[in-house]
């Protein structure tokens, strides 16, 4: 059975808003919330929650990035074909 992991993200167009949204998280705002604001994906009305995958399922700059974090940790700014994202792994 393959290694199923838990992350939320949030999604922006544009990486100034990316970068400007990670700055935010760095100072102690809510992921949950920041994404509810922000983030330009379905999942931002579950605070960015993408529920549990594993490897396959996701593209794959995303898929590596998320694979990369311990449980707890946010990511980089991770550029993809929908956009920029930052990701945080709930498990």
């Amino acid at each position: 059975m393959s290694e199923k992991i838990r992350c939320a993200h949030i999604l922006v167009e544009k990486l100034s808003v990316a970068e400007q949204v990670k700055s935010k998280i760095a100072n102690g705002e809510s992921f949950a919330k920041l994404a509810e604001e922000y983030s330009i994906d379905g999942s931002r009305r579950q605070g960015g929650d993408l529920g549990l995958f594993s490897r396959g399922v996701m593209v794959r700059e995303f898929e590596e990035a998320a694979f990369r974090l311990k449980i707890g940790e946010v990511s980089p700014v991770v550029k993809t074909q929908f956009g920029y994202h930052i990701i945080k792994r709930l498990a």
